[in-house]
């Protein structure tokens, strides 16, 4: 290591004037080099993940390798830095030897108040080495549910409907929920009027679904036909028909949005009441008053 350090001092001096011969010159050079490998490091990082993702054609696939693509950046940075860091001070004159052990013995010493923080690490590893955590997924922690913006070793970072951003620790991560695993669904609970004609009503649903899925402008998004589970419920003022839909990951919202105003244009073209909540009050006459 040694021998390395001196030729490249040496290789320095001899492309530097005579008046910039001094550590100090040597040190800010140093420090340039290696912001310029730390740069090129990403940017080959970026190349070579972009062309994987280019040739693989698969949707889980490649959130996986964005998700991946910030942890790959850190790690090779932090070993850069730690080596720039070495280098430097060794080039200063400054012997690293006792300083590396110091470091070795605070680490322990740090290590055993650092329990959360280890295991923030611990956690965010398996998370991300696990796939069940990918940038873009739509995902709810502990009642916290948005789009994963970030994924680190540390921190999953959230952003909800309202635009509010969530960061939430690792180590806290207990059960995790994944709107966006592979694909998706989007449950219907349809409401009739108990006078309607149930098999009626669900060939009505059918049909509907034929159109919807060869001409409406989220078809490119449906996996598979309407999948009709039948009479869920009897509600107070209606028959709840649920049924669901396969849709591609992150997607069902759009499309149970689309589907859901066809129904209700395709309910008011045939005449199937929709009901709501009503009530009846019974106004009793003088004469039929209780004594």
């Amino acid at each position: 290591m040694k021998e390395f350090f001196d030729l490249h001092k040496d290789f320095i001096l001899t492309i530097l004037p005579d008046f910039l011969h001094n550590k100090w010159t040597i040190m800010v050079i140093n420090i340039f080099i290696f912001v310029v490998i730390v740069k090129l490091a990403n940017f080959f990082i970026e190349k070579f993940l972009s062309k994987i993702v280019k040739y693989k054609d698969d949707f889980e696939f490649k959130k996986q390798l964005i998700t991946m693509e910030s942890i790959i950046k850190s790690i090779v940075d932090t070993v850069i830095i730690a080596f720039a860091v070495m280098y430097i001070l060794n080039g200063l004159g400054v012997d690293i030897r006792p300083i590396l052990t110091a470091a070795g013995v605070l680490g322990v010493a740090v290590g055993f108040g650092a329990k959360r923080f280890f295991e923030d690490i611990i956690t965010g590893m398996s998370l991300i080495l696990e796939g069940q955590v990918r940038v873009g997924d739509y995902i709810e922690i502990n009642g916290h549910e948005g789009v994963v913006e970030k994924v680190d070793i540390k921190l999953i970072q959230l952003r909800d409907l309202k635009g509010r951003v969530h960061y939430l620790r690792n180590g806290m991560v207990d059960t995790i929920v994944n709107y966006t695993r592979e694909y998706s669904y989007y449950i219907f609970d349809t409401g009739v009027a108990y006078k309607e004609n149930i098999d009626n009503v669900i060939n009505t649903l059918r049909q509907l679904d034929e159109e919807f899925r060869m001409n409406s402008s989220v078809k490119e998004y449906i996996l598979a036909p309407l999948e009709i589970l039948g009479v869920d419920k009897l509600d107070d003022s209606a028959v709840i028909i649920r049924s669901r839909m396969k849709t591609v990951p992150i997607k069902q919202w759009e499309v149970g949005r689309a589907f859901n105003k066809a129904i209700k244009d395709r309910f008011d073209e045939k005449g199937i009441e929709i009901p709501f909540p009503q009530t009846t009050i019974h106004l009793l006459s003088e004469n039929n008053k209780e004594p």
